[in-house]
């Protein structure tokens, strides 16, 4: 059983805050795989434009880079640690086009055929903590740039867990700017009815662990998969586990 040092005492809160991937459900894994494949295959084609860097891009520029953000921001800031300079283009460009929002619906393209294909599990410490906070009675959220945050749920059989989701979709449509900003995560605890400074924060990614201290709230917890802990934690992560079921280890809390 994971070590029930990081204690959390659930009660002393009014809301819990997810991130999707990597937090409650390994389709980091996924979008890590659907990033390498888009990536690697512009940086190796020759006739692409923009100059730069052109060595192979790695798991180390996913988590420097891409994790956590919108896609588009996660494709231009990638692009710009290499020197590249594509056109913007725009929202509706085909996945062949070589600009920042073809890349970018390239990757979405990629993700999609995977999960349609592989299908999602949760994590299993992430499900025994969603029941052990469902049993409290906390309302939670999901907060996550991905705009295929609801169909993950769907696929994981976890949409009736959150009584809201604030996907990429949802923050492009209200106008909220991405992670590391705060304001995703802001707008799900009030829509769930929870000030700021009561609400926990639950992430995995640096942006996302940024966007949960600038934020001012309560608890902001590191989940780490891969990003590692020391970092996390400079990122302003209040506690860092690598598995959430360590967060149920209540050791006679909660009774």
């Amino acid at each position: 059983m994971p070590s029930p040092l990081p204690l959390v005492t659930w009660t002393d809160y009014d809301a819990v805050l997810f991130d999707l991937d990597g937090v409650v459900t390994p389709t980091a894994e996924v979008h890590m795989r659907a990033w390498s494949e888009m990536f690697n295959g512009f940086l190796a084609d020759p006739d692409a434009p923009g100059g730069g860097d052109r060595s192979p891009y790695t798991d180390q520029d996913y988590f420097d880079h891409v994790d956590g953000k919108p896609r588009y921001d996660g494709v231009r800031d990638f692009l710009a640690s290499r020197g590249i300079e594509l056109p913007e283009g725009s929202a509706d460009d085909a996945p062949e086009a070589l600009t920042v929002t073809g890349l970018g619906n390239r990757k979405n393209d990629a993700f999609n055929a995977v999960l349609e294909r592989d299908g999602v599990k949760a994590y299993p410490g992430s499900v025994l903590l969603l029941d052990h906070l469902r049993d409290l009675g906390l309302p939670l959220a999901v907060v996550s740039s991905s705009q295929n945050a609801p169909s993950v749920l769907e696929a994981a059989g976890l949409s009736d867990r959150f009584r809201t989701v604030v996907s990429g979709a949802v923050a492009e449509e209200l106008g909220l700017p991405g992670k590391p900003a705060p304001d995703t995560f802001v707008h799900a605890a009030h829509e769930v009815g929870a000030a700021v400074d009561r609400s926990v924060v639950l992430e995995d990614a640096v942006s996302g662990v940024r966007a949960g201290a600038a934020g001012g709230f309560a608890l902001v917890i590191g989940v780490d998969r891969g990003a590692g802990e020391q970092v996390l934690t400079d990122a302003g992560a209040d506690l860092v586990v690598s598995d959430l079921a360590a967060l149920v280890e209540d050791g006679g809390q909660d009774q």
